[in-house]
């Protein structure tokens, strides 16, 4: 049995793609996975607070030598990490702004990435050479696009700041089973954008 954990980005709700497309995956997760359970960390409705100086001065004390007003800092950050340690496989759902993500996905992100907790310097001091500290995890990223060609080699691939960052970035953190399904041409709507979605569905049914 798996732990998968649902990641919500989008500021939309019931007119987000991102969100049809997590919802899909879970239909059809549980149709081939039915003792799989799914739990949801909604990142984009709800205010993931940004990193801060108490949190940064928090961070970077080892936990034993942490006074109660360190602890404070990082509370939160540490039951994400807690959270997310817990689950075998993620999948994140999230929209392109701007050829990014959106900010809640990247307070997400930042919570995350914690030195000792989700990564750390192969030698112990910074020296570049970063090794992830999560192991044997999966990650499916469900991202929607308002134009296409942001694949490799593809004329936009230079402007894909959104799924080439959290392929990078959790791959950091020890994540290297990344799976991308992106539903493009939203912004063109019409036909072209059917014929994208049915695409996506089926690249989604076949998981």
């Amino acid at each position: 049995m798996n732990k998968v954990l649902i990641i919500n980005a989008s500021v939309r709700n019931e007119k987000s793609y991102s969100r049809k497309l997590t919802q899909l995956f879970v239909e059809n997760w549980q149709k081939k996975n039915p003792t799989d359970t799914f739990s949801y960390r909604e990142v984009g409705l709800k205010k993931i607070p940004s990193i801060n100086e108490e949190w940064i001065a928090s961070a970077f004390v080892k936990p034993k030598d942490r006074t109660e007003v360190n602890q404070m800092g990082v509370e939160f950050s540490n039951k994400l990490i807690k959270e997310f340690k817990e689950h075998d496989i993620y999948v994140i759902g999230t929209p392109m702004y701007n050829w990014s993500i959106p900010s809640g996905l990247k307070s997400y992100i930042d919570q995350l990435m914690r030195i000792n907790e989700t990564w750390k310097f192969r030698s112990g001091v910074p020296d570049g050479d970063y090794v992830g500290l999560l192991k044997d995890k999966k990650m499916f990223i469900l991202s929607s696009r308002g134009d296409t060609g942001y694949g490799e080699n593809e004329k936009n691939e230079h402007m894909n700041f959104q799924t080439t960052y959290l392929k990078f970035v959790f791959g950091i953190m020890g994540i290297k089973d990344i799976s991308t399904i992106s539903l493009d041409n939203e912004e063109f709507g019409g036909e072209i954008f059917e014929n994208s979605k049915r695409k996506i569905h089926q690249e989604i049914e076949q998981i």
